[in-house]
């Protein structure tokens, strides 16, 4: 029997993006983007500004597809790969995370480097980037090594914004 999870919206993103936002964060992107925490979550950003980076947990709340299981990604020239193999959004449970530079917390506002959210996603959790916790230095790129076009999977790597 699957189980049902309840869990709270305790924010949301604000951000430049209505309908078409990059496809990973873009550190240098010079728009503001602010996590604005529900008040009563305000106290559990305590300490929080001690820390360079954050994780964000978000829903992504403007999905719509379907969810297969066996995916193409749109730069991978054909390539099939199963959907949690893959980056893709189209998920079974549509959490988003992204990796992201804390610039500054006014009251219950987290000011961060660019996110690639549309506005007013909501926001789910947030923990701290700790580095020799988080940082895999054997990290590899899987499946991705077998494609010829490296180059293009670059600009997906850093969000660029391109055209397939």
């Amino acid at each position: 029997m699957k189980k049902i999870f309840e869990i709270k919206q305790i924010g949301v993103i604000k951000s430049p993006y209505e309908d078409i936002a990059p496809y990973q964060p873009v550190a240098s992107d010079e728009n503001e983007f602010v996590i604005v925490l529900d008040k009563e979550y305000k106290e559990g950003l305590q300490n929080l500004k001690k820390f360079e980076y954050i994780y964000v947990f978000y829903y992504m709340h403007k999905i719509k597809k379907n969810v297969e299981m066996v995916i193409k990604p749109p730069w991978a020239k054909g390539k099939k790969v199963g959907l949690f193999s893959s980056r893709s959004p189209v998920r079974p449970n549509p959490i988003g995370i992204s990796v992201v530079k804390l610039k500054k917390i006014v009251e219950n506002k987290i000011y961060t480097s660019g996110l690639d959210v549309f506005n007013n996603t909501p926001v789910i959790d947030i923990k701290p980037y700790i580095k020799d916790l988080d940082e895999k230095s054997n990290a590899d790129y899987g499946w991705i090594n077998e494609l010829d076009d490296n180059e293009h999977f670059s600009l997906h790597l850093k969000g660029i914004p391109h055209t397939h």
